[in-house]
């Protein structure tokens, strides 16, 4: 049968005749037959299976042994036995110079027939010293696979004792020699799934018997630390580490950085190489090994090695990017390395010729991969240009190149930046000898953060921003019997003209605490604001002292003087009118309540309430200052909801709502378009803790601030258990509730009401839902009847005859920002600018107020950031999109200021006299005094930070690469973020328009 076998195998028929006869030929073989034929057989088998010149003649050769090892154990047991076996592995099969490579595979083919004999045993023992002889010889990666899936299909073969520790180590010495000879995509495929199967036996290896790890290890080590000139060990080694569990990185990391016997050479070799490992496309972990084992040399201050390494691979490891397999793994070894390089600007200059590549050829790519790459990159890149400024002609094309892609706020880069540096010595040098940094070129003021503090250096900020406060403050006499407010004045005094580039506010802090604030904690910003001004108001309304010097003054009108007698600082800047009215629905009896306020709280609708609008609303982005012309149709008064002059009627129905408008730039004789088209209903409860219930913590879409404001004004229904108790009927009733403005404050402060307590969970928590902010507001007050005839008879602000409502305008000038999910966490942070009145202080032709100035046109007016000690250009652009850049950082509080219109001109006059046409605030004679001593205190310390730094600076080795950068690197020093007291230190250098 052995012949006809091969004669058929060996003729030219057709393959597909072939394999009929051949199949007659397996059929037969599965009946019983002598000993002797099936010898025959299994040799020819094993014949067409080790030397087939084509894979059809070894298919069949397997097919025929499966055939005989099934159907004929006993004899294939006799002709598979240790001898047999110990041929083949160590003289191999075949004629010389042409010996079989198909041994390994034949061995395992074969081991599965008689795992059950009595020679199993021994072909076992045989088999754990052949292989571990095989592995030293350095077999080629296919082979080496080969012994790897035998041992993973029988580990009954792998080595044991003594031996297994050899055959791992050898194992490891054979994947250090491995390359991959051709450059092909299924040749790499095929390497890479080799290497796999034989670190994949490691693992095995490792899971049984967890002692062999760190001797493995170690010869690992041995191999890519070894100084001899030869060939570099391979990547592939990466694919042993990606094995070892994580929880013995600690250990294995602080053996190898506090071994003596291994020198900075070695120690250098070994991490150069294991940091080109980032390009093996099947590690995992391999990141976190690199990594921890930069951190480990940081932690015994190698830094000769740190920076060595570092410059010598950073270029390589950026390289990696482009690639999407190993993508990950670099960008995390690369941020590593640059945010903890930063004594000297060097590694990074190093990447900037090649970033505006990369980044376009990540955008070309436009993967999920490279959108997240291309993200994290840019955030890493602006931590670099915070840390290392002062190179704008080097930084321009890649500022170019990242321009449109998110930014970090100072908060994360200062994060990044403090938790990644392992330069200890400078940062503890920083602490005894801090570096005071100049005067942000905005000429902008800090506030240091004293713990937590920058809740209230938000709201200090945008208060010394409010320019007529801010006057009417530093205008304040001495002996006024304001000590809360002299502390103020003191504080914006030094906010305007110290030389420091931050203040501390720790004498106003400790004056203005609220008593139930925890010490070291964060607040609640506009809880802070609140309070602050009930004080400030309380205390003045005590002394009554300030009124008695404007009307000293005859600063002010009689007019005015009547207006503003009884009325505190506070009240004139900050202070509103509101009326609240009750109908109850069966008597249709109105019951009102006028009362003041200096905020206005603002709720989020529920989810299914419509505050949209109708479609033709334009974008925030066309929003901006402008000079508004009172055309007949614009800025009319408007009716209310369901009040009457008159008793009111059953039939009479219920007008819509009033609506909140925006102003945005518009075409002359266009009319402002109302920011929400649709009337608001009446028949939703708005209960707070609904509203804020059923809210959800994350980004919704988006609303906006008039949004909110008609839902503040929108009546509500009260009924079920919130029925109103009529008076008149004697008994509950369903009624509807409407809160109306009556008088406009100067400064109009919105709270959007982002924190709630959720019954649900029990816990207090974020809406993060993005709010629009318009630069411009309009907002309906209610005028008496006598007034809007005296308004409407002489034409001003366009009121019409018969309506109850007039319009006032209202501009931007702060938003305090919140980023992060709680109230009791995160960081404050404000925008602010100068408003200045858009009315010249002349009077205006034909009863049309002019323009100041074409800058007042400009929807870039100047826009400055406050975060802590640091203080930076900004722009309402930066305003608008903070939240879609960062989804934590909200709007909080706003500051609107009144436009001056005819009505009140009077008034901005006056406070505009008292300010402006005087010049700056002439300060008393002890303030101004301080002031000096102080900026001169300053200059003295500024001289002995210097001398202190280059006194130190001298005494350091010097070393032509290591050290050459700090000697000129005077001012790179980086403070703590967040809320910490060093809060907004920052680097070199203000931080420019790269802050959003």
């Amino acid at each position: 049968m052995d012949k006809i076998l091969e004669a058929v195998v060996m003729s030219s028929y057709p393959n597909n005749v072939k394999q009929g006869l051949v199949r007659r030929v397996i059929e037969a073989a599965k009946q019983p037959m002598d000993s002797e034929q099936c010898w025959s057989m299994l040799e020819l088998s094993t014949k067409l299976y080790l030397t087939g010149d084509t894979k059809y003649k070894r298919e069949i050769g397997k097919e025929v042994l499966e055939v005989y090892g099934h159907y004929h154990p006993e004899e294939f047991e006799e002709f598979f036995n240790v001898r047999f076996l110990l041929s083949l592995l160590q003289e191999g099969y075949g004629p010389l110079g042409k010996r079989s490579h198909y041994v390994l595979d034949y061995i395992q083919l074969g081991l599965q027939f008689v795992l059950e004999s009595p020679s199993a045993n021994s072909i076992f023992s045989l088999l754990r010293i052949e292989v571990l002889r095989k592995v030293c010889e350095r077999p080629s990666p296919k082979q080496c696979a080969k012994i790897s899936k035998l041992l993973t299909q029988h580990p009954q073969c792998i080595p044991t004792g003594k031996h297994q520790l050899l055959f791992c180590q050898q194992l490891i010495r054979c994947i250090g020699q491995f390359q991959c000879v051709s450059e092909g995509e299924e040749e790499i495929m095929e390497f890479l799934e080799q290497v796999n199967k034989v670190s994949g036996l490691l693992q095995r290896i490792w899971r049984t018997q967890t002692s062999a790890i760190l001797p493995s290890l170690k010869e690992l080590f041995t191999i890519i630390s070894s100084t001899e000139e030869q060939e570099a060990p391979s990547n592939a080694l990466a694919s042993v580490v990606q094995f070892v569990p994580l929880e013995l990185m600690d250990g294995v990391i602080r053996n190898l950085t506090n071994d003596d016997s291994i020198t900075d050479m070695q120690m250098m070799m070994a991490i150069g190489r294991m940091i080109d490992w980032v390009s093996w496309p099947l590690g995992k972990n391999i990141d976190k090994w690199i990594i921890a084992l930069l951190k480990g040399l940081a932690a015994v201050k190698k830094f000769s090695i740190l920076i060595e390494v570092t410059l010598s691979k950073i270029e390589k490891v950026f390289s990696k990017l482009l690639y999407p397999i190993v993508r990950e793994g670099a960008l995390s070894v690369l941020q590593y390395m640059l945010l903890s390089f930063q004594h000297s600007h060097e590694a990074f200059h190093l990447l900037l010729p090649h970033i505006p590549r990369l980044v376009a050829s990540l955008k070309k790519e436009d993967s999920n991969s490279a959108t997240s790459s291309l993200e994290q990159l840019a955030e890493l890149i602006h931590c670099m240009f915070f840390r290392f400024s002062g190179f704008p002609d080097l930084y321009e094309p890649v500022l170019e190149a990242v321009k449109a892609l998110p930014i970090p706020n100072e908060d994360r880069i200062k994060h990044l930046l403090g938790q990644n540096a392992w330069t200890s010595q400078k940062n503890e040098l920083a602490c005894f000898y801090p570096r005071l940094a100049s005067k942000s070129e905005t000429g902008k003021i800090g506030l240091i953060n004293l713990g937590n503090t920058c809740y209230m250096n938000s709201i200090i900020q945008s208060l010394f921003m409010a320019s007529d406060f801010r006057h009417s403050v530093l205008n304040l006499t001495e002996g006024n019997s304001q000590p809360l407010m002299t502390k103020l004045q003191w504080l914006f005094a030094f906010l305007e003209h110290s030389q420091r580039p931050a203040i501390s506010p720790e004498s106003f802090l400790s004056a203005s605490w609220p008593p139930w604030f925890t010490p070291g904690a964060q607040q609640d910003c506009s809880e802070y604001l609140k309070y602050l001004l009930d004080r400030l108001h309380e205390e003045e309304k005590t002394g009554k002292r300030i009124y008695q010097k404007l009307k000293e003054s005859s600063l002010m009108s009689q007019a005015i003087e009547h207006h503003c007698l009884n009325k505190t600082l506070i009240e004139k800047m900050f202070g509103g009118k509101m009326m609240t009215k009750i109908r109850c629905l069966k008597c249709l009896n109105v019951s009102s309540r006028e009362e003041a306020f200096t905020d206005l709280s603002l709720a989020f609708p529920p989810l299914d309430r419509n505050v949209h609008g109708s479609t033709s609303v334009r974008p925030v982005e066309e929003i901006g200052p402008q000079f508004i012309k009172p055309s007949e149709n614009a800025g009319q008064l408007m009716g209310s909801p369901w009040v009457q002059r008159k008793a009111p009627m059953a039939s009479d129905p219920v007008a819509p709502s009033v609506l909140v408008e925006t102003l945005g730039l518009q075409e002359p004789g266009e009319a402002a378009n109302p920011i929400c088209g649709n009337d608001v209903g009446v028949d939703v409860p708005k209960d707070p803790l609904l509203t804020f219930g059923e809210q959800e913590c994350v980004p919704k879409d988006s609303r906006s601030v008039p949004d909110l404001i008609n839902y503040f004004l929108s009546p509500e229904r009260l009924t079920a258990e919130n029925k109103y108790h009529c008076e008149k009927c004697a008994s509950l009733q369903d009624a509807e509730k409407v809160a109306e403005l009556t008088e406009g404050p100067h400064y109009l402060i919105l709270t959007l009401l982002r924190f709630s307590f959720d019954p649900r969970t029990m816990k207090r928590k974020k809406i993060l839902d993005n709010v629009s902010i318009p630069v411009v507001l309009k907002l309906p007050i209610l005028v008496a009847p006598e007034e809007t005839e005296e308004v409407c008879q002489h034409g001003k602000d366009g009121a019409v005859p018969g309506s109850g409502f007039m319009t006032v305008v209202y501009d931007l000038c702060s938003v305090v920002v919140h980023s992060g999910i709680s109230s009791e966490s995160g960081h404050y942070y404000c925008y602010s600018r100068e408003c200045t009145d858009t009315i010249p202080h002349g009077h205006p032709q034909d009863g049309v107020p002019k323009p100041a100035s074409d800058k007042q046109l400009d929807l870039e007016i100047q826009w400055y950031l406050f975060n802590d000690t640091r203080v930076s250009f900004s722009s309402f652009e930066s305003v608008s999109n903070v939240t879609s850049f960062f989804p934590k950082d909200t709007a909080y509080v706003l500051f609107y200021r009144q436009r001056p219109s005819q009505q009140s001109c009077l008034l901005h006059e006056a406070l505009a006299e008292a300010g402006h046409l005087h010049g700056e605030p002439s300060l008393h004679k002890d303030l101004m005094e301080a002031i000096s001593k102080d900026n001169i205190l300053f200059l003295q310390e500024q001289e002995k930070e210097a001398r202190n730094r280059a006194a130190y600076i001298s005494a350091l080795p010097k070393s032509p690469l290591w050290w050459r950068d700090l000697d000129r690197d005077k001012d790179d020093d980086s403070s703590s973020g967040g809320c910490s007291p060093a809060a907004g230190g920052g680097g070199s250098g203000s931080f420019h328009g790269l802050v959003f």
